[in-house]
């Protein structure tokens, strides 16, 4: 299926998606400072720049869209034009979030993962939330 876009109004639709400040980004962000856990952004001294660092915990956070990080739900589909361009993208990627997470560890520090599909519904973010509290609360 062709593009129904033109170039530039493709372009200018692209250049609007953002790496930080995500909606779920801030739905999570929200939910862990209401728990009471107190955090930095995007630390750029650590590899990836993870979206929360919570230092007390030692816990590296990062809120994955599932197209772009290939997550492997319904949201995560293959786009119909340039597939070979997108595969490798895609798989550029995965491999960059692989690398980030093993040089994270280590450094001694939690990786941790939160999917946008887990965020979709209010039940969902209940769910993930509370899952991630869990998670940052247990000790490794």
């Amino acid at each position: 299926m062709a593009d129904t876009l033109s170039k530039a109004d493709r372009s200018a639709l692209m250049a609007r998606i953002r790496g930080t400040n995500t909606k779920p980004e801030l739905l999570v962000r929200s939910a862990l400072h209401r728990a009471g856990f107190r955090f930095r952004l995007h630390a750029r001294r650590l590899p990836g720049r993870p979206d929360v660092v919570l230092t007390k915990h030692r816990v590296a956070i990062f809120v994955h869209g599932c197209f772009w990080h290939r997550h492997g739900c319904s949201l995560a589909s293959m786009p119909s034009t340039r597939r070979a361009f997108w595969e490798a993208k895609f798989a550029a990627n995965v491999a960059r979030d692989q690398r980030t997470a093993r040089a994270l560890r280590r450094l001694g520090w939690r990786v941790l993962t939160v999917w946008e599909c887990s965020l979709r519904t209010a039940r969902g973010r209940e769910r993930a939330v509370a899952g991630l509290i869990r998670r940052i609360r247990s000790k490794p």
